[in-house]
C-alpha cells in the first residue's frame, strides 16, 4: 500500500487588516437644505478654483440646517454632490433624528477625533418609531492638560512646482520661493511664502483660527484657514501682487498689506 501523500498546502495569508487612523476632511456646514439651491452654488464657486474639491471627501454639517429632519432630502443632496465630483462620506453635529434621516441615505454619523463619540445609529424600519438617544454620563473633570511640545517650522528651500503638495503637519509652513499655479501647500500652523504666491495655500489645520498666510508677492489661487477659503474671485479688495498676510476675523477672510 502506498503511503497517502502529505498536505504541501501553505499557510493562508491573511486577506486584510484593520486599523485606526486620523485624516483631515473638510466639512461643509449646510446652510440651506434645499439641493436645487446649493449643488448649484457649489458648482460655480468650484469651477473658480479646478481641481480644489475634485473627488474630494467631505463631511456634510448639520448644525446650522434650518428644517426639519423630514424637509431634507438627503438621498437628493448626496447625488448632486456627487454630479459635481464632491464625494460626501457622512455627518457631523445635528440632532438625533437629523442623522438617522441622513444615515438612511447612506450617510453615517463621524466623529471628531478626540471627541465625543456619536451614539450608535442603527438603521430603523420605514415606519418605525425613532428610537430615544440614550442617556449621557456626567463628564468627568478632566486632568490639566499639559503643553504640547513645540515643533521647528517645515522649511522648503526651492520654489514649489505644479501639481505638488507640501504638508507641514504639526508646525508652520516656510517657504522661500514661488508656489506656482497648480501647486498647494498646507500647515497646521501659519504659512510663510517668502516668494510669490500663485497657487493654493490652506493654514490653520485642525481649527486653528489664529493661523495666518504671509506672502511676499499675493497671487494666489485659493487661500484657506481653518477651513474657510476665498478664491482668486473672491479676494475683493486684497493687494494682489504685494506684501499681504491673509488671516480670520470672525467668519471672514481679511488680506492687510505688510510693511
Amino acid at each position: 500500500m502506498s503511503a497517502a501523500p502529505q498536505s504541501s498546502a501553505t499557510p493562508r495569508l491573511e486577506p486584510f487588516r484593520l486599523r485606526g487612523a486620523n485624516f483631515n476632511l473638510l466639512v461643509m456646514r449646510l446652510l440651506d437644505h434645499r439641493v436645487e439651491a446649493l449643488v448649484p452654488a457649489l458648482g460655480d464657486q468650484f469651477r473658480r478654483a479646478p481641481g480644489f474639491l475634485r473627488f474630494a471627501p467631505v463631511v456634510i454639517g448639520l448644525d446650522d440646517i434650518p428644517a426639519r429632519p423630514e424637509e431634507v432630502d438627503f438621498a437628493a443632496l448626496v447625488q448632486g454632490l456627487r454630479a459635481i465630483e464632491i464625494v460626501p462620506i457622512g455627518t457631523t453635529g445635528g440632532t438625533h433624528e437629523m442623522r438617522i434621516a441622513a444615515q438612511g441615505a447612506g450617510l453615517p454619523p463621524l466623529r471628531q477625533a478626540g471627541g465625543a463619540r456619536e451614539e450608535d445609529l442603527p438603521m430603523a424600519p420605514p415606519g418605525a418609531p425613532m428610537p430615544p438617544p440614550p442617556p449621557v454620563a456626567a463628564p468627568h473633570p478632566a486632568p490639566p492638560a499639559e503643553a504640547p511640545a513645540l515643533r521647528a517650522a517645515m522649511v522648503v528651500d526651492q520654489p514649489v512646482r505644479a501639481g505638488q503638495r507640501i504638508w507641514a503637519q504639526g508646525t508652520d509652513l516656510i517657504i522661500v520661493g514661488t508656489v506656482n499655479r497648480g501647486a498647494e501647500v498646507i500647515a497646521d500652523g501659519n504659512i510663510h511664502v517668502y516668494g510669490r504666491l500663485l497657487g493654493r495655500a490652506i493654514a490653520g489645520g485642525q481649527d486653528n483660527a489664529e493661523a495666518r498666510v504671509f506672502a511676499l508677492n499675493f497671487d494666489p489661487e485659493l487661500v484657506s484657514i481653518a477651513g474657510y477659503y476665498a478664491v482668486r474671485e473672491g479676494l475683493g479688495e486684497a493687494p494682489i501682487g504685494k506684501t499681504v498676510q491673509a488671516r480670520l476675523v470672525g467668519e471672514h477672510m481679511r488680506f492687510d498689506p505688510v510693511g
